[in-house]
């Protein structure tokens, strides 16, 4: 008699048998509307590719390309076609994919003559063969050093480092026709799913653009960023200097010399301090500028970097004075809702406008001003006394995130202004194919803090995640090519330091949440980092904001 497992459809509640052994791909065809569009599965919490064969019971969700899991099962396939192409036309060209920007991600690709539009055309028309072909991605599990010599025959170091420091006995890789690659998730089943890209010339690189998360039938166009593409520009080539380029390239430097982190440590903490001095210097050079609106999305490293600014500016001979913009918050019962009924503390509308603009308007006409402070407890301005006059030198430092939107200061004149944005900018990839999105970083970061001064843990910061994210897009990126400096906040040993606080709440997430899918992914990730004692790590560095032990006050 042929054995069956039982499988439960979370996408329409359906409950099925299979004979042991049946793909993913064939239970979606029978039990799940052809609607999902699936790309990949999330198999008793963790996220399988379609190819995952049944061998017990199993609660399957499939996913298509309007979440975060298949996006990025999407774009590592393209990076894998790209490869696979590029290679195709000359086996000694180079490709890297740097970092998301501009609505895409930004490819590093030399060996191949002349980054411009011929080119692009030339590669898609290459990639969308491929794809009409519908090639299969298959699996291959197969001792590390076997791959390690692999990768050394094709001179891709970057993954024999990447495997060397992870020291496990064996790897799985992805085989495309004749050619085999490392990613650290799944891949769609075949090249057929990949028939909606985008490569457009950028800055000398090529922007692979995706479907959109929101509109799948429609290839993200996004608008131009210079400002956050030379921000990410410095530390890249800044990392490359240092001879650490990705994270294989960090754990051995670390592993083979105990000196090797307290240098970077140091080194890097420099370039942050040098960054914040420079910005500084900008300030006191604008008279006029009296109001330093300071912007970022969440755990960007706000708060410290406006205290650190304030002693910048003090050296700079000016009188800096911080102001939290969460103070100018309205009552709690006038706060904006959301579409599902909850207080939206994300929007600009959750905050007193014409108030803030007042006081603003006062201050620079030689107005004394009592600045209010929220009490988050009663949900309540208060005034205390906090009784503020912008003397000789005085500058006003604004923090939140919504100090970028002109709406904010609406009526505040723009020589009056001086706007910075601020966001953990992370410049170090896992290898030359595997980028790392900032939001990881960041989310990472909030895990940490939360789980140690807030009270809340993994799983409320994991469950909270998306709906800051949409407030980031809604309120923050907008506005961030405004900014009169851009100041990257993203340190390249910091997520070794991470590794060591977020481990034990990310291990604390039951199979049974749904945040478990993203603790799972996300301490697999971590796993690819050697740890790093932070003993040597300064009290006023930004990332003791979230590990602790900062001299400054928060």
């Amino acid at each position: 008699m042929e054995k069956k497992v039982l499988v439960h459809c979370l996408n329409n509640d359906m409950t099925k048998s299979y004979p042991v052994g049946t793909s993913l791909i064939d239970i979606y065809e029978d039990i799940c509307p052809q609607q999902v569009g699936a790309v990949v599965a999330k198999v008793n919490g963790k996220v399988r590719d379609l190819k995952f064969c049944v061998y017990k019971p199993k609660q399957v969700e499939f996913l298509g390309l309007d979440t975060q899991q298949g996006q990025r099962a999407y774009l590592r396939s393209l990076s894998f076609l790209l490869f696979d192409t590029i290679y195709s036309m000359n086996s000694s060209a180079q490709l890297r994919i740097e970092h998301p920007i501009s609505g895409g991600y930004l490819c590093e690709i030399s060996g191949l003559g002349d980054i411009n539009q011929a080119l692009c055309d030339s590669l898609k028309e290459k990639m969308m063969a491929t794809v009409k072909r519908n090639i299969e991605f298959e699996q291959e599990i197969v001792p590390t050093e076997d791959a390690i010599k692999y990768f050394n025959d094709l001179d891709l170091k970057d993954k024999v480092n990447i495997l060397r420091s992870k020291g496990e006995i064996y790897t799985e890789l992805y085989r495309l026709g004749g050619l085999r690659d490392f990613f650290y998730g799944c891949l769609v089943p075949s090249t057929g799913y990949l028939d909606k890209f985008s490569l457009t010339p950028y800055h000398g690189s090529v922007l692979l653009s995706l479907p959109s998360i929101n509109d799948t039938s429609k290839v993200v166009v996004g608008e131009d960023q210079p400002k956050l593409f030379q921000a990410f520009k410095e530390h890249t080539e800044f990392n490359s200097l240092l001879g650490v380029k990705n994270v294989g390239d960090l754990n051995l430097s670390i592993l083979e010399n105990k000196n090797s982190a307290s240098n970077l440590i140091k080194i890097a903490e420099a370039l942050q301090e040098k960054k914040i001095a420079k910005i500084a210097d900008e300030i006191a050079k604008r008279e006029k500028a009296r109001i330093v609106l300071l912007a970022g999305p969440s755990s960007s490293g706000k708060t410290t970097s406006s205290k650190r600014l304030s002693v910048q500016l003090a050296v700079c001979g000016l009188k800096p004075i911080a102001v939290s913009l969460d103070d100018y918050f309205v009552p709690r019962s006038e706060t904006p809702r959301d579409e599902k009924g909850n207080y939206d503390f994300e929007s600009l509308y959750a905050l007193d406008l014409e108030l803030f603009n007042n006081d603003l308007n006062k201050l620079l006409a030689g107005e004394e001003v009592e600045l209010p402070r929220y009490n988050f407890e009663t949900g309540l301005r208060e005034y205390n006394g906090n009784k503020v006059k912008l003397t000789e030198g005085c500058v006003l430092i604004f923090e939140g995130i919504h100090a970028l939107n002109p709406l904010l200061t609406a009526k505040i004149p723009a020589e009056n202004k001086f706007k910075i944005f601020v966001s953990a900018l992370t410049s170090i990839s896992l290898d030359d194919h595997n980028c790392i999105p900032t939001t990881d970083n960041r989310l990472i970061r909030r895990i940490v803090r939360d789980y140690k001064y807030r009270g809340y843990s993994a799983e409320d910061t994991i469950m909270r995640w998306p709906d800051v994210m949409r407030g980031e897009e809604k309120w923050i990126v907008p506005f961030q090519e405004e900014a009169d400096a851009m100041f990257n906040s993203a340190m390249i040993f910091e997520l070794g330091v991470l590794k060591q606080h977020a481990l034990a709440p990310l291990n604390l997430v039951p199979q049974s949440s749904p945040a478990y899918m993203e603790a799972v992914r996300l301490l697999k990730f971590l796993g690819y980092f050697a740890a790093i004692p932070e003993s040597e790590i300064p009290q006023t560095s930004l990332l003791r904001e979230f590990v602790g032990g900062s001299s400054f006050k928060y």
